[in-house]
C-alpha cells in the first residue's frame, strides 16, 4: 500500500470510528447547564485525551501482542468484528454500546467535568477506535506510514474538536434527522473497512495460505 492510499485509509477509518458527529447529542445532553466556554474547554481536553490514548496504544501495540501472546491475524479478525458491529449500529443511526452506554451518558450528566471520562474515553477513544489504530499500525510499512498514522490521529482529533465547536455554537440549529442521516452515511465506510480487515486477517492464516 503506497503512502497516499495509507494516508487516506488512516484518516477516514479513524474519523468514522471516532464518529464525533454521533457523539454530539450525548455531549449536549451531558452539558445542559454549562456555558459555551466551559463546553469548549471540555471538548478540547476530551479530544486531546482521545489522541493521547490512541497514540499510546498504537506505539505499544507490538509489546501488547508479545506480552499477551496474541497473533496479528487473530487481533485483526477480532478488531474487524468489533468494528463491523459498530458500523452496523451506525447504519441504523444508533450509537453502539461498545462506544457508550446509557449509564455512561446518565453519569456524565451529573459530573462537573466530563472531558476525560466518559467523553474522551470511551465515547471517542473506545475499544473500536483502539482496535482500528492498532490494526492500522500493524499494516504500516516504514517510518513514513507510522508517522502518517500518528499525524492522522492528531488531525482527526482536531476535526472532532471542530465538530464539537460547531455543535456548541449552533446548538439551536442542529437537526436530529440530519445527524442521523450523516451517521448512516458514515456507517457504510467502517463496514467496508471491517470486511477488508477480515480478508487481510484470513489471508494470513495457515488454512487460507495453502
Amino acid at each position: 500500500m503506497i503512502l497516499g492510499e495509507y494516508s487516506l485509509l488512516a484518516v477516514t477509518s479513524i474519523f468514522v470510528i471516532l464518529d464525533p458527529i454521533a457523539v454530539v447529542p450525548a455531549f449536549i445532553a451531558m452539558t445542559p447547564h454549562d456555558k459555551p466556554p466551559a463546553k469548549l474547554r471540555m471538548a478540547r481536553l476530551a479530544c486531546w485525551v482521545a489522541a493521547g490514548v490512541l497514540m499510546l496504544f498504537a506505539a505499544t501495540g507490538n509489546v501488547i501482542f508479545k506480552v499477551m501472546g496474541i497473533t496479528l491475524p487473530a487481533f485483526q479478525l477480532a478488531g474487524s468484528i468489533l468494528l463491523l458491529r459498530i458500523a452496523l449500529d451506525m447504519l441504523y443511526a444508533r450509537r453502539s454500546p461498545s462506544q457508550e452506554t446509557d449509564e455512561e451518558v446518565a453519569a456524565g450528566a451529573v459530573k462537573d467535568d466530563i472531558a476525560i471520562t466518559p467523553l474522551g474515553v470511551p465515547m471517542l477513544a473506545g475499544p473500536g477506535a483502539i482496535s482500528t489504530v492498532l490494526i492500522l499500525f500493524t499494516q504500516a510499512k516504514g517510518v513514513w506510514q507510522v508517522a502518517v498514522l500518528f499525524g492522522s490521529i492528531t488531525l482527526v482529533c482536531i476535526l472532532s474538536y471542530w465538530v464539537f465547536w460547531l455543535a456548541v455554537r449552533g446548538t439551536h440549529y442542529l437537526n436530529p434527522l440530519a445527524l442521523k442521516l450523516v451517521t448512516r452515511l458514515f456507517g457504510l465506510l467502517p463496514a467496508s473497512v471491517a470486511v477488508q480487515f477480515m480478508f487481510n486477517a484470513l489471508e494470513q492464516t495457515p488454512f487460507f495460505k495453502k
